[in-house]
């Protein structure tokens, strides 16, 4: 029984060649963006962290690739080409998404966990008073 790897090393090592190369490429542009960033590993797939909250996750699949946490809605003109569906982008294996693309995408994904952030602190509980 293999066991399930427990870092992105151990992910990447279990993936076709192809795959493993445009996965690569992907971690690189996000570390690049987001150098402070968690790597680890949730629901069985690469995972980046910012501010303790999920900012994506990554996959190979026997047929395409995929970057999972990206509003993919706001982005549609420069998706276009490719598959997606809500909060999915899909590639196949050996073409990478432009990098320029994944630091756009990663930029909005930091803004948007960013701002509930700020959300969250402008909601401090209201003070009760006794009378």
């Amino acid at each position: 029984m293999n066991a399930k790897p427990t870092d992105i090393d151990g992910y990447l090592s279990t993936v076709p060649d192809d795959a493993r190369a445009t996965l690569e490429e992907l971690r690189r542009t996000i570390k690049a963006v987001v150098p402070d960033a968690v790597e680890a590993i949730s629901y069985g797939l690469p995972t980046f962290k910012y501010q303790g909250r999920p900012l994506v996750y990554f996959g190979a699949w026997k047929n395409h690739c995929a970057l999972y946490g990206m509003g993919a809605g706001a982005h549609q003109d420069e998706l276009s080409a490719y598959d997606t569906s809500k909060g999915t982008i899909r590639f196949p294996p050996g073409a990478p998404l432009p990098e320029a693309l994944v630091k756009t995408l990663v930029s909005a994904r930091i803004a948007e966990i960013e701002a509930a952030a700020a959300g969250r602190k402008r909601k401090k509980p209201s003070a009760r008073t006794s009378a």
